[in-house]
């Protein structure tokens, strides 16, 4: 089979549209929906499926998106390996994964720790949702990825090495000059009135469990596209927001964070892949659990003792 057309039907999959395909491609529309009619040909299965907004794979088309990606990042691997090592330059770069929130501060903490000590690697950063993030250490699109459990959860996958780095308390960002500024740490019950405002449905999920053990219910009624938005929902007034623990140092000055009674937790993990690890992967994961457990609202064995909260994350007692 050729690989151009693997390429071509991993766009179509990631795009969800032929269009989008042909355009990021540079090829025909015509061109692309040949390829993957020809692709369907030779696998003898439907690979993709059209819903309301573009194309979609199918079931079978989910399972060869997978075993192609993973076939396209090597092949890609081995091209750059080649010319490297032509070139007489052959340096492994680290690639790097982590949620939005660890992305802010406690994984470039640990790259820094990371270069300190072993002094020039190439490397680079790549955020994303954990679900995501572990597709592609599976892939071998990245060296290691620091993800947490929050729901859906975390797959048990045995190509891949978990290591637990410890528990984050959520806690939740108001306005400065709202009510429950400087004061913490709250019960749920005192937030039931407010609206909420979210960016991920594993964030969603943890607010829901949480008022549901409180016996209340948590209004979310509005949406962000990501967490810089959520927070802007938050300075401006409109909202307050669950965020992790590990975002306290990193605040912007106009929100302030106060700590909950009883805190939703998510564990957080670093995910490598057993085979050919990179060599620097298990260094950085030292460093990471040194990073987390000196974070602000770090792991359970680390937690701060909440009195008060000030403007920007700041803590104090």
């Amino acid at each position: 089979m050729d690989l151009t057309v693997w390429r071509t039907f991993v766009t179509v999959c990631r795009l969800g549209s032929l269009s989008a395909a042909a355009a990021a491609l540079h090829h025909t529309q015509s061109a692309v929906s040949r390829q993957i009619a020809g692709l369907e040909r030779q696998l003898g299965v439907p690979l993709m499926e059209r819903h309301a907004r573009g194309m979609r794979p199918t079931p079978a088309g989910e399972v060869f998106r997978r075993h192609a990606l993973a076939t396209l990042n090597e092949a890609d691997r081995a091209i750059r390996a080649v010319r490297e090592a032509g070139a007489g330059a052959y340096d492994r770069p680290l690639a790097v994964g982590a949620t939005p929130s660890l992305a802010a501060g406690v994984v470039p903490e640990a790259i820094r720790d990371l270069l300190r000590d072993t002094g020039s690697l190439r490397w680079s950063l790549l955020p994303g949702l954990s679900a995501a993030l572990h597709d592609r250490v599976i892939a071998g699109d990245l060296d290691i990825a620091v993800v947490t459990d929050a729901p859906p959860g975390l797959p048990e996958e045995p190509r891949l090495e978990r290591r637990f780095l410890g528990l984050d308390d959520m806690v939740v960002v108001v306005p400065v000059g709202h009510p429950q500024a400087g004061h913490g740490p709250v019960r749920m019950q005192t937030l039931a009135d407010q609206t909420w405002a979210e960016d991920n449905d594993g964030s969603a999920a943890l607010l829901h469990q949480h008022a549901a053990r409180a016996g209340v219910s948590a209004r979310i009624d509005l949406m962000a596209a990501d967490l810089p938005g959520k927070l802007a929902l938050v300075a401006t007034g409109h909202a307050i927001a669950l965020i992790p623990g590990v975002l306290m140092g990193t605040l912007r000055p106009d929100v302030t964070a106060v700590a909950l009674v009883d805190p939703p937790t998510r564990g957080v993990y670093t995910i490598t892949p057993r085979r050919d690890p990179h060599p620097a992967a298990a260094s950085l994961s030292d460093r990471l659990a040194t990073a987390f457990a000196g974070a602000p609202a770090g792991s359970s064995g680390n937690r701060p003792t909440w009195t008060d909260a000030a403007p920007g994350g700041t803590l104090s007692g």
